[in-house]
């Protein structure tokens, strides 16, 4: 771990990165990727000390409330975030300011800030974002070894849910001959119903690899499923996609699994619901 001072903390699109690289040991991240131009070990965590100052400068010179994501590209309740509570610190000066919040994470550290959320959620909006990829809670210590299983992060959901605070899954990803299969989506989605997600993001059945990514991967697979390198060597050869053959039963599975139960689905749908700042706030006297 290693501290920086960032120059600024929220994108053109209002998102924000406290953290750079993670330690949750995904075998599948893309965030590892060669291209995001990572200079130091990506379990060497670079901490954006000064991002809650940032952050207080940019949302007091706003003109307008809106939703600041976080999660994108690292996991904000990583382990060090459990001394650091550097998103803590943003929370908290979201909720003074009183705009919205969109948070992905796998981590069920995030209900040490449910005050936050819920104050967050009843001031103007939140939304919180869990990854669900793994029904079979074995399998899912592989593919997710440091962070909490599937299981646990379902009891988030549901606790979000008694508190009143929305909901988005992402699906994915599935990984072809490993966690592509009828019983891996059926229990997944019985999850979200049980749970009464908002909405589920699924982009296809498959995954992306990419240069950085896809050696990490291949030594995964070497060390937990012996011979699978080969079928994905073999099938994919070095491409960008990597889809399930399963695709079009899984999809249609998903899709009508939504639908019978009043789940958003459609991916526009899902990113505008995180995006949008309610409207009864907008025209709220910003505090000095």
């Amino acid at each position: 771990m290693h501290f920086v001072n960032a120059k600024a903390i929220l994108s053109a699109h209002n998102g924000m990165n406290l953290y750079r690289g993670c330690t949750h040991g995904c075998i599948y991240c893309d965030a590892r990727s060669k291209c995001y131009g990572f200079t130091h070990d990506f379990e060497d965590i670079e901490v954006k000390q000064n991002a809650p100052e940032l952050l207080e400068k940019a949302l007091r010179s706003k003109r307008k409330k809106c939703m600041i994501g976080t999660g994108a590209m690292s996991d904000p309740y990583m382990h060090c975030e459990e001394t650091l509570k550097l998103t803590r610190k943003c929370l908290e000066i979201i909720d003074y300011y009183e705009y919205g919040v969109a948070i992905q994470t796998k981590s069920n550290r995030i209900l040490r800030d449910l005050d936050l959320l819920k104050s967050i959620n009843k001031k103007a909006k939140c939304v919180v974002q869990m990854t669900l990829t793994t029904f079979d809670e074995d399998l899912c210590k592989i593919l997710e070894p440091n962070v909490c299983t599937t299981k646990e992060r379902v009891k988030v959901l549901q606790i979000l849910r008694d508190n009143g605070i929305p909901t988005v899954v992402w699906l994915s990803p599935i990984l072809p001959f490993i966690n592509d299969t009828r019983e891996n989506i059926e229990g997944i989605l019985n999850y979200c119903i049980q749970a009464k997600v908002y909405g589920i993001i699924c982009f296809g059945m498959g995954v992306t690899l990419r240069e950085g990514d896809r050696e990490y991967f291949y030594a995964a697979l070497d060390k937990n499923f012996p011979g699978m390198r080969q079928k994905y060597h073999d099938k994919y050869g070095y491409s960008y996609d990597v889809p399930s053959d399963r695709n079009a039963e899984l999809m249609k599975l998903f899709r009508n699994k939504c639908k019978e139960n009043g789940i958003a689905y459609d991916i526009d749908d899902c990113f505008k619901y995180l995006h949008e700042f309610p409207e009864k706030y907008e025209q709220l006297n910003f505090k000095l």
